[in-house]
This record gives C-alpha cells, sequence and structure tokens, in this order.
C-alpha cells in the first residue's frame, strides 16, 4: 500500500511541476504582450501628434517604403486590440494554472501526510 502511495505522490509531484512550467511560460508571454502593448501605444500617441501629410515609412525586411499616416495608424490600432485580447486570455489561463497549481498542491500534501501516518503506525 505504501508503495502506492509512494508511486503516486511522485506522480502528483510531476504533474504540479508541469504546471509549474506552464505557469512560468504563460507569465512570460504575458510580459512580451505587456512590452508589445506599451511599445505600440507609444506609436499610437506619436501618430497623434502628427500632421495629416505626415510622411510615414514601413519597414519591410531593410528598406523603408512609404506607407500611408491613415493606413499606419490603423494598423497600430488593430495590433493594440489583438494584443489586449491576447493580454485577457493569457491573464485568464493564468488564473487556471493558480487554482490547478494549488489544487495539485493540496493534494500533495494530503497525500505526504498519510504517508507519514502510515509510517508512524
Amino acid at each position: 500500500m505504501s508503495d502506492q502511495q509512494r508511486k503516486r505522490l511522485e506522480n502528483e509531484t510531476m504533474a504540479l511541476q508541469k504546471l509549474q512550467k506552464e505557469y512560468a511560460t504563460l507569465v512570460a508571454s504575458r510580459q512580451k504582450l505587456d512590452s508589445q502593448l506599451q511599445e505600440n501605444s507609444l506609436v499610437s500617441d506619436e501618430f497623434k501628434l502628427l500632421d495629416d501629410g505626415a510622411r510615414v515609412y514601413k519597414m519591410v525586411g531593410p528598406v523603408l517604403v512609404p506607407q500611408e499616416k491613415a493606413e499606419a495608424a490603423a494598423n497600430v490600432d488593430k495590433r493594440l486590440e489583438y494584443i489586449t485580447d491576447e493580454l485577457g486570455r493569457i491573464e485568464k489561463r493564468i488564473a487556471e494554472q493558480a487554482k490547478e497549481q494549488e489544487k495539485k498542491s493540496v493534494e500533495i500534501f494530503k497525500l505526504q501526510m498519510d504517508i507519514q501516518g502510515i509510517n508512524k503506525a
């Protein structure tokens, strides 16, 4: 009986470690998106300061290509919308992962207590 519990404890611990890795990946993604959001917000603010006739260029590979200000601003706004949506989705997944980790930690704690109870008897 004790060997089964120990194997279960090992499996649960491995599952918790997997959840922690996934959580870390999600947090890294959120940080990257936060950075992109800040950068694109700054670009959007700069577009608002430009005159309507101002020249705007888009980098395509190593070449700067002229682009209409309205088109460039629309692209940045779409990017901001996409990034905001992605941030919301990732925040939701982070919250779910945190709950899963908490449940798994409680399970592991209970298993450890059961094993210690058997070893003391």
